[in-house]
């Protein structure tokens, strides 16, 4: 059936262009396509819900200057918070932003109206300026908040019996004669 009808097309197309007569093509209609609603617009167009009872981490500092410590000195400070909120807080991380930045924190939840300590200890074998951050991840209305520590390392002091103002020096013999093989 298909191959009658496709003959039948072919002949009439071929009838027309011998006996050059123009080929007739019927206008297409445009026709205008609407792009689907993007999945995510009717999220953002809705903040998501906030939890009136949630916990609120409240930092007596968010800053901890260190002030000027001594080369391998202590580099152990505290960061003390109260949870202001109405349910218990729990903090899932605290994050140096490198190695020499270690904070430890309490595993257990805080419970509404009790308060708690983020440790920060930073290697102070690094002589001169430091500012590093901890950043914490909690259940807290702020889910994110970011701690600074800031401070200046002495230089490391020279070892007793060590001059650093000498340096090795080769010895020169003034008038001596030079060994043979050395000239």
């Amino acid at each position: 059936m298909f191959s009658l009808v496709a003959l039948g097309c072919l002949t009439i197309g071929t009838n027309a262009q011998t006996r050059n007569e123009p080929v007739k093509i019927s206008p297409i209609e445009p026709t205008i396509v609407k792009a689907p609603a993007k999945p995510n617009d009717a999220i953002a167009a809705e903040p998501a819900p906030v939890n009136p009872n949630a916990p609120e981490i409240s930092f007596e500092t968010e800053v901890m200057d260190y002030g000027t410590v001594e080369y391998n000195g202590d580099g152990l400070r505290e960061f003390v918070f109260t949870n202001t909120g109405k349910e218990p807080l729990i903090i899932s991380r605290a994050k140096g932003s490198c190695g020499c930045t270690v904070p430890t924190w309490p595993k257990e939840p805080i419970m509404p109206g009790e308060s708690g300590a983020i440790k920060v200890k930073y290697s102070t074998n690094r002589p001169g300026r430091f500012t590093k951050t901890v950043t914490i991840s909690s259940n807290a209305k702020t889910p994110s908040k970011r701690l600074t520590i800031k401070g200046t390392v002495k230089p490391k002091p020279v070892e007793p019996g060590a001059d650093a103002t000498t340096l090795p020096v080769k010895k020169v013999t003034e008038g001596a004669t030079p060994l043979e093989g050395n000239q």
